[in-house]
């Protein structure tokens, strides 16, 4: 870390996104539950596809609250959008935790998830861009990558607890008490990370950068997408791959595995729980990497070979074998650790001064509304009209090729972002 950085520093920014994964990945772990909780009994698949669908939903709204968040991130302040996001997160997941169930209160247990989901997903479209955000402007250009991987590497570790919660409750407790009242359990967690969040975060250096070129009265959000509704497009291409891999692995087949694979529930976590793991550890050393061979080489390298291998490596995926499975999950979260371990350092280094939580958020958020949330839901019913288990894996090739342009446009960007210009955004980062 910088001088100027420091170590707790890096403890409380990240802190929230160990929060968000850690809520959103016990979510979709927890989908099978949920469906069978919040939603009428009698058809299965149409459960589950309610509760991916609340999740979608969640997601939705995240370019909502990235206009809210990237206001006060670049008017207010990093530090009290970061504060705001996490109470509201881990105010969410207390809700969920309490709420009744469809057998006490009927329809209105559904309606209920659905709103304290809107709510967690407008305040956690301020999470990842104002923490990543707030680490890249306060990081020595050199180290923006690896810094820019440890947010990365938080958010991932988070995912693994996301994982190993239900994985030992699976391993500790039966169906049936899950069903009852285990569930809730995750959520009552959840709450408790973001009361220690917060507490770290209220210690945090602010860094407020302000744009002079307008009148203060304009929205940053305004400026953003008058000037640079180009450069929100090519983020959300150049992210669309990470997002569509991760749900699609880690969610989607968390599900897939144990309805139509017969893998169990607590092997099928387990298999999960370690690729997250290794993903998270990965996710530094792509940041080290690209620091020496530059970040267009590495996120070109990763993109080239989710084309050449996602086929393959979701056959894997489909065996018997729990090696074969485990080896062809690992396959895919490694590709996918690359565009996340530069997502944010990426984003931050081509938006404009005095916009970034701005741009960031809108460009990371509309892309996690439009090609995260919805994957699950896309994938399921891909699957259940075509017939074909592979038809995910021709939308993740899809979506790879159009992430190649807008790659190829990046700058080479080693080391020192500021000595480079940007051709994607149409500006300069001097």
């Amino acid at each position: 870390m910088t001088q100027r950085f420091s170590r707790k520093s890096v403890i409380a920014t990240t802190s929230g996104n160990v929060l968000e994964w850690y809520d959103f990945t016990v979510y979709g772990f927890l989908a099978p539950v949920i469906g069978r909780v919040f939603f009428p009994e009698g058809d299965h698949f149409a459960a589950l596809l309610s509760a991916f669908a609340v999740l979608a939903v969640g997601y939705a709204v995240r370019p909502i609250g990235s206009v809210i968040f990237g206001h006060i991130g670049d008017r207010m302040g990093r530090k009290p959008a970061l504060l705001i996001s996490v109470i509201v997160m881990g105010l969410g997941s207390l809700a969920i935790a309490l709420l009744p169930t469809y057998d006490q209160i009927g329809i209105s247990a559904a309606i209920l998830l659905v709103a304290i989901r809107v709510v967690q997903g407008l305040s956690v479209a301020g999470e990842f861009t104002a923490s990543g955000v707030m680490t890249i402007e306060q990081s020595a250009p050199e180290r923006q990558a690896l810094n820019g991987s440890l947010i990365v590497c938080a958010m991932l570790l988070g995912c693994v607890l996301g994982a190993a919660v239900p994985a030992l409750m699976s391993n500790v407790m039966s169906d049936e008490q899950v069903a009852n009242w285990g569930w809730r359990l995750p959520f009552l967690f959840g709450a408790l990370i973001a009361a220690l969040s917060a507490i770290l975060r209220r210690d945090l250096q602010e860094t407020l950068v302000t744009d002079q070129t307008e009148p203060s009265g304009v929205s940053p959000v305004v400026k953003t997408f008058r000037k640079h509704f180009g450069l929100l497009l090519k983020m959300v291409i150049l992210l669309i791959p990470t997002a569509v891999i991760y749900f699609m692995i880690f969610v989607y087949a968390a599900s897939y595995l144990t309805d139509d694979m017969q893998v169990s529930s607590a092997r099928a976590l387990d298999i999960t729980t370690v690729n997250l793991l290794l993903m998270a550890l990965a996710a530094p050393l792509f940041g080290l990497l690209a620091g020496h061979f530059g970040v267009r080489a590495v996120l070109l390298t990763a993109t080239v070979a989710t084309i050449l291998f996602a086929w393959p490596l979701w056959a894997l995926m489909h065996q018997s074998s729990i090696t074969l499975i485990f080896l062809g999950q690992l396959g895919l979260s490694l590709v996918n650790s690359v565009g996340w371990a530069l997502a944010v350092t990426t984003l931050t280094n081509i938006s404009p001064p005095g916009l970034k939580c701005s741009t960031v958020a809108i460009g990371y958020n509309s892309c996690m509304a439009l090609f995260g949330g919805t994957t699950p839901f896309i994938a399921t019913y891909l699957v259940n009209r075509t017939g074909d288990d592979f038809a995910p894996v021709y939308y993740l090739i899809a979506t790879a090729f159009l992430s190649l342009f807008v790659i190829w446009q990046l700058p080479a960007l080693r080391a020192r972002w500021s000595q480079n210009t940007s051709t994607v955004g149409g500006h300069s980062e001097q």
